[in-house]
């Protein structure tokens, strides 16, 4: 089988990004995007994954965090669809519960090349640093519609924005994993189309 990875690079007015990502990777991280808490949630995806991500975001910060935060979900999730090729011998399906503390990540994904994002963490509004809690959802949204999976993240229970928001990114990259690991039982794509 070939490794799974792939290598983006995306160039705007707003935003220039490179990342290199490998869904069989080991937890390796290397991240500068500007956005010190931001970096802390995709560490934490990347290393419950068991991903590599190698991320340079040189973003209009001075402006926003939100260009920089949706062009990176953007660039993840073609990095994640490329290296995923036509998805042969994936488990597809994977769900679960992730806990942070008092927080609890309700986690559920489809790898079938439809996207579609069903977002319910009840997030108040506020920031953590300068990272506003609004743009969680635009990077899950961003991924979704890039990797063209199905996605559903819901926190039903929790009080710390910090907790409940690092809940979300650690139990996405567990969930994320599981649904892409192979099952040697399998041949080719698993959905009776013939394609995902």
């Amino acid at each position: 089988m070939s490794t799974r990875k792939a290598t983006i690079e995306r160039n705007t007015n707003e935003t220039k990004i490179k990342l290199e990502f490998n869904i069989d990777g080991t937890g390796q991280v290397k991240l500068d995007t500007g956005m010190p808490f931001f970096d802390h949630m995709l560490d934490l995806f990347t290393r419950h994954g068991l991903f590599d991500l190698d991320l340079k975001v040189d973003g209009d910060l001075e402006i926003d965090f939100h260009h920089s935060v949706e062009d990176v979900g953007i660039c993840l999730g073609q990095a994640f669809k490329e290296a995923l090729a036509d998805g042969e011998k994936i488990n597809r399906y994977a769900s679960g519960q992730i806990p942070m503390d008092e927080s609890i990540a309700n986690i559920a994904i489809d790898i079938c090349n439809r996207p579609s994002l069903i977002f319910n963490p009840r997030l108040p509004q506020g920031a953590i640093g300068k990272f506003d809690s609004e743009l969680v959802l635009e990077f899950f949204q961003a991924f979704v519609n890039n990797a063209r999976i199905a996605l559903h993240i819901g926190v039903p229970t929790g009080e710390n924005l910090h907790h409940k928001i690092e809940a979300c990114f650690k139990g996405f990259g567990i969930i994320l994993d599981r649904a892409t690991q192979l099952d040697p039982r399998k041949t080719g794509v698993p959905s009776t189309k013939g394609v995902l």
